[in-house]
């Protein structure tokens, strides 16, 4: 059998995958090139002239004055960081999660003049003086405030990163509907995104601690926690509301 050497080198000159390199690479200059002189160009123009009476911040830290739990925090931060951001990195108030840090799990909700929101889509700057409640309010240490001891007692959470946005959440919805059907219930944890999947238990916490917001604090280990289905058990059984 004849013996044929089959040649694929190219013909001379460049081959087609040097061609398709090379004008990539003569693309990705050309574009660096005119992003540094518009870049330069925008440094001599200086910055864009302000309109009368309006006030700029930044982009350095600036002086802001926050009302969280009923307490005043005077701070320095810059304009872009988040409520999040002062919350967890400033303050070393961590009951709000970062998750998504988008505004679409609500781990890091909060209650702001009365409405939970995403503390990571609220710039610090713009809530200024606004009353802020986080979980670290709800209970004095050593404590469960009766909304908690309802989670405890229905298991509605598992891993508990979650807990505290939906718990928040929860205390949104009570404060401005103290005795929520189970649709209500699920219109304001709504919100809220559990990859447990413990949204049963909570919807039952929730019902089950309506009606008992105001009632006191309870110990840690007393045993009281878990006597609160109980007790709300109890408070329907004499004419109160039922949920379904």
């Amino acid at each position: 059998m004849a013996d044929d050497k089959r040649d694929d080198s190219p013909p001379g000159g460049i081959s087609r995958r040097q061609f398709l390199r090379g004008g990539a690479a003569a693309g990705a200059l050309g574009t660096a090139g005119m992003l540094v002189s518009e870049i330069a160009e925008a440094a001599k123009k200086g910055p864009a002239p302000v309109a009368e009476g309006m006030e700029v911040f930044g982009p350095g830290p600036v002086p802001i004055r926050l009302r969280i739990n009923d307490q005043r925090y005077d701070l320095k931060v810059e304009p872009r960081a988040t409520l999040l951001d002062v919350l967890r990195e400033e303050l070393e108030l961590t009951g709000a999660k970062r998750v998504c840090d988008r505004g679409t799990c609500g781990a890091c909700t909060v209650i702001l003049n009365g409405k939970a929101v995403y503390a990571c889509s609220q710039l610090a700057i713009d809530v200024q003086r606004q009353p802020i409640e986080t979980i670290e309010s709800l209970a004095r240490p050593g404590y469960l405030h009766p909304l908690s001891a309802a989670f405890v007692e229905h298991d509605a959470q598992q891993c508990g990163f979650c807990t505290p946005g939906f718990v928040m959440a929860a205390k949104a919805l009570l404060d401005h509907t103290p005795s929520p059907t189970l649709k209500d219930v699920q219109h304001g944890l709504s919100g809220n995104f559990c990859r447990c999947g413990t949204y049963a238990g909570m919807r039952e916490a929730v019902l089950a601690a309506a009606g008992h917001m105001d009632d006191d604090d309870l110990p840690l280990g007393s045993g009281d926690a878990a006597g609160a289905k109980d007790k709300a058990a109890a408070s329907k059984g004499k004419g109160g509301k039922a949920h379904g």
